[in-house]
This record gives structure tokens, C-alpha cells and sequence, in this order.
């Protein structure tokens, strides 16, 4: 029998979310016990019926005692969660909008109303986050804890939201050593892959946090996601977007389903034929089916499209390929093409030919890339801005790739990923957003808070990025972790933004080079090296002191998203750093005891991976996590042999450094409306500066700076602006340098493509702009620093001696 509201319940309806109410500081505290039913209409899509399911369940597991779903109203109507069905319900203002829901209460009674089925399905987990559950409970086993009643606190207008971002999702990614193992060998082994099962979880992972997309993995140990008996139907089940990555053309994996042999060349310009019926096969298979088409060409595996002897040549094919593709998709699905959703990604060599001069149809969105390692390559100027099909960001997480991959532990700041995702909406990218997650774990915190803002970009502010942490922490762990928690998690970012684990090595890939010392010197800086191995130390002694408030039931999620990562990170620091000390020892017993601590370091990476595929959660994510993907350099016991001291680390007469965080100016001047703010965990200084709003502006009369002053003895100095290394579409970036009010010098700051100045400013996370001044006297000095545009980032000042340059941190 479906649910029927009776007159009461559909005026309460109407009145509580039928029109926009003013805002009001008053809420309502709702008790909700075992007492509580949910009420859903049978006839509601069979997705909303089990969110409900998942809901009491949730429910259950905080108030241990069955709850009730049913169909029918009971008698007394109170107690309630009541679920419209999104087919029938009589609000207006809901109709016709996109994934949009409504949560209102009277006395006690819960009534979620959507605008469609994801819309309800967000607004049942909207609740359920509310009253307790996080939405990594099945992924990073976060168990709730028990209580009689939960108190729920509902504005007293309601709860009312839709997504900034229309298509919001994850591309699962360089998979080998991660998720494909542990589908394959432990939670699906009868599929032997990521199969239906496997993609089940992920699904469910997405509605919880308010997702719609998924580009499927695709490397060559996955079979193709259409391939897998399941797999389809089980992204329909959930109403799951799918689409493919930028090297995947018309909803095809080339890597598993390209066959050269039977097919011939993957090469339009001299087998087109065999190469459109290829793609043709694939959207007439999945003409039923939700999905985003990508069009365009790349080569077999993230390479270049084959043919063409210019960039000029490739334009014309290119353009070519996306119009030919375009028809097939109207003759197969016979609809308009600006009713099919469709995506051209500009990623590496394809943003070349755009900027070439490669046009793309105008409801054809447009996804911009970031240079796989956070920085967004270029965004919307103002024509973009007005295209119909608007424009997107495909963002990493995750990399395999120039200059050193970052596939084991998750570690971009949340500073960056709050400031670049911004920049990008705030410029006009507001159709759909992926980010590269990997093998989702150890990802967990940056994929939420990237689908947060993706969800609700005012969410998040440049304020409080902080206090996101904060929250997630408490959710998580509970209030009385919370902040020291967030702290801690904060200067975990804080240093790999100084440098990554993966990149403790000094070595790269691409080609794959050797390890060898660090930057960080013993000799300079107040023993930078000794101290990079301090701040690691106690951040684990901070996190070994919280853990023991951490109830038992806890202890695997806490394993997961916090121990793991952190103690990781600090055992590879570590196993790098008394390594280099060993090398250098000046006696035997000092070597020998530098190499011990180093080989401890590598055998308690060993120990801790152990535990995570063996021991957590009973093995629930045995040969999840790998201590070595790629099998790289960095991952191994490093060389002990032992080297001559270089002299140029030597710094034994080096005077002090001066180091200012960039929000440390004395005096500011923006210009026409943009003014200078400091961002939270930005940066090495985890408070970096830049110009606000983040809208791409030149300032062609009056340029917008900042002032510092120091005291600084005679002498000859650089003056070092250490900026975050952005980007800017025209790649030119200006900072102009005045010390002391003499002539100024202007520094360009901007690289192209993978040169190898972006590498190093990848690797340290920072670009270098120095100028030289000569000191006459003692006292105290002045810098003025400018700059030509937005998106520019400052982080730290630093000035040094000319003799004393060889240092990597600014105290």
C-alpha cells in the first residue's frame, strides 16, 4: 500500500518548504529514539526505498533497537520520518530543479521532500550525517556510538539545499596496487576484479557524500567497467552518472577493449572507419543509460592521438573526430545534440591545441585540468564564461607521473584544494567537477571536502578550513579530540606541503633516477634536517596521546585515517633523513647508529602496512594498501654507502636567516575591490596570502602590494618571495621586488609546460623569486612586493646572506 498524507501533513508540507521562509536564528531539537518509524511511498523509485533502509539501519546502529520501515502512516502520526516520492509530491518550488532537497519538522514529525530521486536520496543522508553517521561508515569503518536518543537540531525553516555543481564525482585511478587487488583477492574474488559488488560500495560511498558521477578505472589489470556482467546495471540501480577519463573517448576503455589485431591502428586519420564503428558500438549498447560522452582523441593509454605532422593538422582532425562523434550520438540516441551530455577535457597536450586554436562546439563542456599535482592549468576568460555547456575541472588527488608520482599517501593541503576549486568556480566552472582519488583510501578527508565544496561551495571558507576539520574530526572521533585532532591533521598537511613523502627521495621518474641526499641541511638553518625529524616526532607523540580517547570501537577508523597516514609520512621522512646523516657520520658508532634508525623506520612502514591489510577490521581490506606502488626508488632502503661532506652544505659561519610568513606585512594596498586575504592551511607557512575575490584580473595602472619590515645587519643579501607555484592562462605571473624604495625589479614567476623549473617548484611546493640587495647599514628595512594579476599566491619571505644559500625551509 503507498503512503498517503492525509490534509494535515500535506499543509504542513506546503507551508514549511513552498516558499523560501526569511532566515531565522531559531531551531528546534528533535528527540529521536527507537520509538521512531520511517514512513516511505512503495511507489517511490527503488533507490529512495533502500536509502530508507540504509537510513533505519543507521539509525539501529546508534540506538541499538530495531526501527520500522513501512509504507503506511500510522495512526498517531507522530514519530515520524516521512520520505515523499519525488513523482508525487506538490511542491512547487521543487519541481523541475536538479538534485534539490528539503528537510522540515513539526513537533515530531520529519519530513524529506525531493526534487528527484538523488535529490531525496541527499536529503535522507543529509539526515542521517545530522543525526551521527558518517558517510565513511562502511569505508573507513567508522562505528557510531551508542546512545538512547539522538538529539537532532533542525533550523527552524528547515534544511533546504541543491548543488553548486551539477555532475560532481571521482575518477578511480592507478588502481594496481590498491583497490584492484583488494577487489580482485578479498572483498570480490569470485569476479576477480572490480566488479559489480565492489562498485556497489563505491556508489553507495558517492550518495552519502552527495556525488553523482564516476569515471571507472581503466588500467590495463581492470577489465573495462561495460565489460564486467553488472557493472552497468548496478550504476543504474544507484542512479550513478558514468563517464570516462580524458584518453577515453565515447564511453570506451581503449587499454582492455582496443584490440589491434582485429581492429588495426587506433588512428582516425587512417582507419576511421574501423575506429567510428568502435565507438558507435559502445553508445548504441549504453543508449539507456545515464551518462557524460568525452569527446575528442587521445592515444591508447594517456598518450598522444596518433597522425597529423602539426598542431595545426591535429586541430583540423580533431575538430573533425568531436563533430563526427557529435552526429553518431544523435542518430543513435535521437535527440538534439545539446541534450546529450557531452566534455572535451584539456589535459596535456590537448590544452595545447586548444590554445592553438582548437574549437569546440559551445554546448560541449569544457573540463580544465590542474597540472596533476594541484595547480590548475588555466580557467574560463570571460567568453568561456558564456558558454552554454559551460565548463568543468578534472583535479588529482593521486598521480602517476612527472616529476614523481604521490600514489600512497593522500597529502595535498586542504588549503590548496579550498583555494584552487574556488578560483574555479568563482571563474565560471560550475558544470562538473572530478577529482582523482586513486584508490579512494588513504583519500578520505581531501575527496569529502572536495565534494563538499563541489555540493555547497560556501561551505567552506577561506576562514574556516580550519573548522571543516574540526568538524570532520569530531564527527568522526567524537568533540573532545576534535580540535588538537584538526591540529594535527593541519601540520600533517602543513609539511608535506614542504615536501611530499613520495618525494623524500630527491629522485624522480620519467625516467626513474636513483635516491640521494635531501636538501635539508644539518649545517644551516638551526639544523633544518634535525628539525624536519622534530616536527614529525611529536606530531605522532600528538596523535599517540589523543588515540587513548579513542573508544575501541573506534580504534580502525582511527588506524585508517589518521594513524596510518601520519606515521607513515614520518617513518619515510626518517628513513631518508638518518640515512643522509649516515652517510655523512664522522664516526662509525654515529653511522651505525643512523643506519639502525633508518632501517627501523623501513621495517615499522612494513609493520604498520601489515596491520592495515591484516589486522584492521578483521582484514575487511586485506591488500588495500600497498607501502610501494610502481615499486619505486623512494620506497626502498636507501644507499648507506658513505660521502664526502659537500662543502657548499657546510655553513658552519652562516648568520641568521630571516624568515616571514606572507601575512606578516606591515602595510597593504589592494585595488578596484580585490583585496588581500590569508587562506588556512595554505602553504608552507599553513596561512598563505593572495588577492580576493579570485576572479582573473590584470591591474594594468595600479597594482595591487604588500609591505615588510625586518631588521637586517650590513651586508649582502638575497631577498627570496617564495610564491605557491599557480598558474595563470597566459603564463605571466609578475611579482615587482622594491627593497628599501630603490628601483624596482620585476621577476617573471610563470613556467611552461613540464619544464624543468616546474618540476623543481612542484617537488619544494614553491617558486623562488630573489633579488639581490646590498645592506649599507644596521637597522631596519623595508621590502614592497607587487603583483600584475590575480592568482598569484604568496607564502613566505625569506632573506639570507649570498654565502649562506644552501638551506630548503624558511624558519
Amino acid at each position: 500500500m503507498s503512503l498517503k498524507l492525509n490534509s494535515f501533513i500535506l499543509s504542513l508540507l506546503f507551508f514549511t518548504v513552498a516558499c523560501k521562509p526569511v532566515k531565522s536564528t531559531s531551531s528546534k531539537t528533535i528527540a529521536v529514539d527507537s520509538s521512531w518509524q520511517i514512513v516511505v511511498d512503495a511507489q517511490c523509485d527503488v533507490l529512495i526505498n533502500w536509502a530508507a533502509r540504509e537510513l533505519a539501519s543507521d539509525l539501529e546502529n546508534i540506538l541499538g533497537s530495531k526501527i520500522v520501515v513501512s509504507n503506511t502512516l500510522p495512526s498517531i502520526k507522530e514519530r515520524c520520518i516521512i520520505i515523499e516520492n519525488p513523482q508525487s509530491n506538490s511542491n512547487k518550488l521543487l519541481k523541475d530543479k536538479w538534485e534539490h532537497f528539503q528537510i522540515t519538522s513539526e513537533r515530531e514529525l520529519i519530513s524529506i521532500a525531493g526534487s528527484d530521486v538523488r535529490g531525496t536520496v541527499y536529503g535522507i543522508f543529509e539526515l542521517a550525517e545530522r543525526m551521527g553517521i558518517s558517510p565513511w561508515v562502511w569505508w573507513a569503518d567508522v562505528v557510531p556510538d551508542k546512545r538512547q536518543k539522538i538529539e537532532l537540531v533542525i533550523p527552524g525553516n528547515g534544511i533546504s539545499e541543491s548543488p553548486s555543481v551539477q555532475y560532481r564525482g571521482i575518477f578511480l585511478n592507478d588502481e594496481d596496487w590498491g583497490l584492484h587487488p583488494w577487489a580482485a583477492k578479498t572483498f570480490e574474488p569470485e569476479v576477480g576484479d572490480i566488479g559489480p559488488k565492489t562498485y556497489e560500495k563505491i556508489f553507495q560511498l558517492l550518495l552519502r557524500l552527495k556525488a553523482n558521477t564516476i569515471w571507472p578505472a581503466m588500467h590495463p589489470c581492470t577489465k573495462a567497467f561495460y565489460q564486467v556482467p553488472g557493472n552497468n546495471e548496478m550504476a543504474k540501480k544507484y542512479h550513478i552518472v558514468v563517464g570516462t577519463s580524458h584518453c577515453e573517448p565515447m564511453l570506451r576503455n581503449n587499454v582492455d577493449e582496443w584490440d589491434h589485431n582485429e581492429n588495426g591502428d587506433y588512428n582516425y586519420f587512417t582507419n576511421k572507419a574501423g575506429v567510428t564503428q568502435y565507438w558507435s558500438d559502445r553508445i548504441t549498447q549504453v543508449n539507456d543509460a545515464e551518462n557524460i560522452v568525452t569527446l575528442g582523441m587521445r592515444g591508447i593509454h594517456d598518450g598522444h592521438m596518433h597522425g597529423g605532422n602539426t598542431l595545426e593538422e591535429k586541430c583540423q582532425m580533431l575538430e573533425q573526430i568531436i563533430d563526427d562523434q557529435r552526429q553518431m550520438l544523435v542518430d543513435i540516441k535521437k535527440k538534439p545534440i545539446d541534450s546529450i551530455a557531452t566534455t572535451v577535457v584539456l589535459y596535456k597536450e590537448v590544452l595545447d591545441l586548444y590554445n592553438k586554436g582548437l574549437q569546440i562546439p559551445d554546448d560541449v563542456t569544457i573540463m580544465w585540468c590542474d597540472d596533476n599535482h594541484g595547480f590548475i592549468r588555466r580557467l574560463n576568460d570571460e567568453e568561456e564564461q558564456k558558454r552554454s555547456g559551460g565548463s568543468g575541472i578534472y583535479y588529482h588527488l593521486s598521480y602517476w607521473g612527472k616529476p614523481h608520482d604521490y600514489l600512497w599517501l593522500s597529502t595535498i593541503q586542504p588549503g590548496l584544494i579550498w583555494y584552487e576549486m574556488n578560483r574555479a568556480y568563482q571563474n565560471g566552472a560550475r558544470k562538473m567537477w572530478i577529482v582523482n582519488v586513486g584508490d579512494i583510501k588513504p583519500a578520505e578527508y581531501n575527496m569529502e571536502l572536495f565534494l563538499d565544496m563541489a555540493w555547497d561551495i560556501n561551505s567552506v571558507s577561506e576562514k574556516t578550513i580550519n573548522q571543516h576539520m574540526t568538524n570532520w574530526a569530531a564527527r568522526e572521533f567524537g568533540a573532545k579530540v576534535a580540535e588538537p585532532l584538526a591540529d594535527a591533521m593541519a601540520e600533517y598537511y602543513r609539511l608535506a606541503a614542504e615536501r611530499r613523502p613520495e618525494f623524500m627521495g630527491w629522485s624522480g621518474v620519467e625516467p626513474i633516477t636513483k635516491t640521494k641526499d635531501t636538501e635539508y641541511n644539518p649545517n644551516a638553518n638551526g639544523n633544518e634536517l634535525q628539525r624536519r625529524l622534530d616536527q614529525y616526532q611529536q606530531l605522532v607523540d600528538n596523535i599517540d596521546a589523543l588515540e587513548k580517547n579513542i573508544s575501541d570501537h573506534k580504534k580502525d577508523a582511527w588506524f585508517q585515517l589518521v594513524s596510518y597516514p601520519i606515521k607513515g609520512a614520518q617513518l619515510m621522512n626518517a628513513k631518508f633523513l638518518y640515512a643522509q646523516l649516515a652517510r655523512h657520520a664522522t664516526t662509525s658508532d654515529k653511522r651505525n647508529s643512523y643506519i639502525i634508525s633508518s632501517k627501523q623506520a623501513y621495517s615499522q612502514i612494513e609493520e604498520l602496512t601489515r596491520q592495515y591489510n591484516t589486522e584492521i577490521a578483521n582484514g575487511k581490506w586485506n591488500h588495500m594498501m600497498s607501502m610501494a606502488p610502481r615499486d619505486l626508488n623512494v620506497f626502498k632502503l636507501p644507499d648507506f654507502t658513505p660521502v664526502e661532506s659537500d662543502a657548499k652544505k657546510v655553513t658552519n659561519n652562516q648568520g641568521p636567516i630571516v624568515g616571514l610568513s606572507a601575512n606578516a606585512y606591515t602595510q597593504c594596498q589592494g585595488h578596484d575591490g580585490y583585496q588581500w586575504t590569508s587562506v588556512e592551511q595554505l602553504g608552507r607557512s599553513n596561512e598563505a596570502v593572495t588577492l580576493m575575490p579570485l576572479t582573473n584580473t590584470y591591474f594594468k595602472t595600479q597594482q595591487p602590494w604588500l609591505e615588510y619590515q625586518f631588521e637586517l645587519p650590513e651586508g649582502e643579501y638575497q631577498v627570496q618571495v617564495r610564491c605557491l607555484p599557480t598558474h595563470v592562462n597566459n603564463r605571466d605571473q609578475q611579482l615587482t621586488l622594491s627593497f628599501n624604495g630603490q628601483a624596482a625589479k620585476t621577476i617573471e614567476i610563470s613556467t611552461k609546460g613540464r619544464s624543468k623549473a616546474w618540476k623543481e617548484n612542484i617537488f619544494r611546493n614553491q617558486v623562488i623569486a630573489s633579488l639581490p640587495v646590498k645592506n649599507n647599514a644596521d637597522g631596519k628595512h623595508t621590502l614592497r612586493l607587487a603583483v600584475n594579476q590575480t592568482g598569484i599566491v604568496i607564502d613566505q619571505i625569506a632573506i639570507v646572506r649570498n654565502s649562506d644559500l644552501e638551506f630548503y625551509t624558511v624558519p
